[in-house]
């Protein structure tokens, strides 16, 4: 289908040109045979004149021919350039990528470095919105390399700065790292105000604002929007106003403003129309659909949710696609239709990890590419001045020294070269132990029967014990996501994660867990390291297999003590049925929960161990009372504390 639909655009342009070559005016062509003749080098000459004819793809593609004819390349990587933004702004990426390719490569065969720097951050913007955001990345840094090698820039060339510190920006805001994103829009609007640009003002707010508005600061988040607005006002730019006005919009219903944000969005939804940016649309309708869930105008709300739902899928926008199964899942909920509430939300939930494993598998891709690259060009530099360094030698030394001297060097290289596999090959093993707990951690399981449970409180109207545990259960998902990162933790920070994990699981044994952690005096938990995320699967088993089945009072006690030789022990106490009576339990379920958590532990610690030059273990103990009988089991586990 993607090789029709652009055959299809291919023929569409090529019939349009024949229909309307002699429609060009002869103003246009005067105007394109002045700038072909003269050739301005530089972006603001040719758009200076080009600025209104810009977004018009036939007269840029009659200004590309007579650049072609001329060998004009300023001019020809403009109307590439141009030509790609109009296709990116109606969804078209894969034609506007092709556009803004051939402008980059016009403009290096031009030897234009602005054009260059221009191009560049198309493309990063371009791969921004199609999630590619390592790609993204790469564009922005190299068009900010570009333009810094110029010690005295022009306004042109200051202003392609801007748009790279932007584009870095977002690529922070896409990763959810928002100070870091805030400070280089906040850095790019600085120099926006040396040149006197509303637009780059507009945009960095509006940023800026979508940044405040994702950690919650929405008083800050609608200054920021307002602020934007104005600027977009000033110079009349309508996609500005349109994203504003709905990202206004979208705070008011934060808010309980509900009336203030539909009559913002549903003027928003003609003038998106208009303006045919098809992201766009499906951002308004979605927004719409979910300012009338919270107005309890369920058909309308469907109907706009679905619209933004079909538009998202027909030209490619996951994240759209997310948001709308997301709102879609909470409009069946509020209408007590909770099995289609669930599809939907299983749907985005798969979505929402198809775009992080996406970003993340492009991301891998990109770096073992670069990591491949250079390392074959460091190798070929270090082969050439050995190679060197030998040619000397053949001339001070005899014939056999050299050759065993380079046999020596060439022995060398290989241990090199196996050493270096086998470290690789240890970091790959980590990586994938570190991905296979972090899935453990975050399974679909755990997350349904929690958010489920979540929302019983929800149904039952219990809503302090429903925003009690809902943000408990944010922030569970935060430190994860936070330490999966992280090879070692704070023991402290360690601590903090499992007592939020506790908090959620008990509420599915209905609180009849009595959780309690103790710690030796004189143990400084906040200076200890110890490996991320290591404790929670001794807690589930605990939990699952020694608890679950168990009648009367259910305890778990984490003990953390000090051992022998500057080791710590950390004991994990339950009185459930014991291991042997949990393997019978176990064996005559008809559904048996599989556990893995214990053996990917086990094999952490021994690399761990490994890389560290330490020991990492652990020892579990049953329990049995006087007479023999199980009480429980211990796991303890032993931490070396330097």
């Amino acid at each position: 289908m993607g090789f029709l639909k652009y055959g299809f655009f291919i023929v569409f342009f090529f019939v349009s040109q024949l229909g309307t070559a002699q429609s060009i005016s002869d103003p246009f062509k005067e105007v394109t045979d002045s700038l072909v003749n003269a050739e301005p080098r530089t972006y603001a000459e040719l758009d200076a004149v080009l600025r209104p004819f810009r977004k018009d793809t036939i007269l840029m593609q009659y200004f590309l021919q007579e650049a072609v004819k001329k060998d004009y390349y300023a001019g020809q990587s403009y109307a590439f350039n141009h030509m790609g933004r109009t296709y990116r702004d109606i969804s078209l990426f894969s034609r506007s990528l092709e556009l803004h390719q051939k402008a980059l490569e016009t403009a290096e065969r031009g030897n234009s470095l602005e054009f260059r720097i221009y191009s560049h951050n198309m493309l990063s913007t371009l791969f921004r919105k199609t999630e590619s955001i390592q790609s993204a990345l790469d564009h922005a840094q190299g068009a900010l390399q570009l333009a810094e090698t110029i010690k005295n820039p022009s306004k042109g060339i200051k202003r392609s700065i801007n748009v790279s510190l932007n584009s870095i920006g977002n690529i922070y805001k896409a990763l959810g790292q928002y100070e870091l994103a805030i400070a280089k829009f906040e850095e790019s609007m600085n120099l926006e105000r040396e040149l006197d640009n509303d637009l780059g003002l507009a945009i960095n707010l509006q940023n800026i604002g979508e940044c405040y508005e994702a950690v919650g600061r929405l008083e800050e988040a609608l200054q920021n929007y307002a602020t934007s607005l104005a600027h977009n006002e000033k110079i009349g730019s309508e996609r500005g106003k349109i994203i504003c006005n709905y990202s206004i919009a979208h705070v008011y219903v934060h808010q309980g403003e509900i009336n203030k944000a539909l009559d913002i969005l549903e003027e928003a939804i003609t003038t998106s129309k208009v303006l045919g940016d098809k992201g766009i649309i499906a951002s308004v309708y979605i927004n719409l659909g979910w300012t009338l869930i919270h107005h309890k105008r369920y058909k309308e709300a469907e109907t706009n949710l679905l619209n933004g739902l079909e538009i998202s899928r027909k030209f490619n926008l996951p994240s759209v696609m997310e948001e709308a199964l997301r709102f879609l899942s909470d409009l069946k909920a509020a209408q007590g239709d909770f099995k289609e509430s669930l599809k939907y939300f299983k749907n985005s939930y798969r979505a929402g990890r198809q775009i992080s494993n996406d970003r993340n598998l492009r991301y891998v891709a990109d770096m073992i590419s670069r990591y491949d690259t250079e390392k074959k060009s460091n190798e070929l530099e270090a082969l050439a001045k050995e190679n060197e360094i030998v040619k000397l030698k053949l001339l001070k030394k005899d014939t056999s020294l050299l050759i065993g001297g380079f046999a020596l060097a060439l022995l060398a290289g290989i241990f090199y070269i196996l050493y270096r596999q086998y470290q690789l090959k240890n970091d790959k093993k980590l990586l994938t132990l570190e991905q296979t707990m972090l899935r453990s951690q975050m399974n679909p399981h755990f997350l349904f029967n929690s958010l489920n449970s979540i929302k019983l409180y929800i149904i039952n109207n219990e809503k302090k014990n429903a925003v009690h545990y809902l943000n408990k259960f944010s922030k569970l998902v935060r430190k994860i996501l936070e330490a999966s990162s992280l090879k070692e933790i704070p023991l402290a920070e360690e601590l903090e994660t499992v007592e939020l994990y506790m908090n959620i699981e008990n509420i599915r044994f209905s609180n009849e867990i009595n959780f309690n952690i103790s710690i030796d005096e004189g143990i400084d938990v906040h200076t200890i390291k110890i490996p991320s995320l290591i404790l929670q699967p001794f807690l589930e088993n605990a939990l699952w297999h020694g608890l679950s089945s168990k009648e009367g009072g259910k305890n778990i006690d984490l003990d953390v003590s000090k051992g022998k030789n500057n080791f710590i022990n950390i004991s994990i106490s339950d009185n459930g049925v014991g291991r042997a009576a949990a393997e019978i339990i176990k064996e005559s379920k008809i559904l048996k929960r599989k556990s893995i958590g214990i053996a990917i532990t086990k094999e952490r610690l021994a690399n761990f161990s490994r890389d560290y030059q330490n020991t990492f273990d652990f020892t579990i103990i049953d329990l049995y009372d006087e007479k023999g009988n199980a009480i429980g089991t211990k796991v303890v586990l032993h931490i070396p504390t330097i």
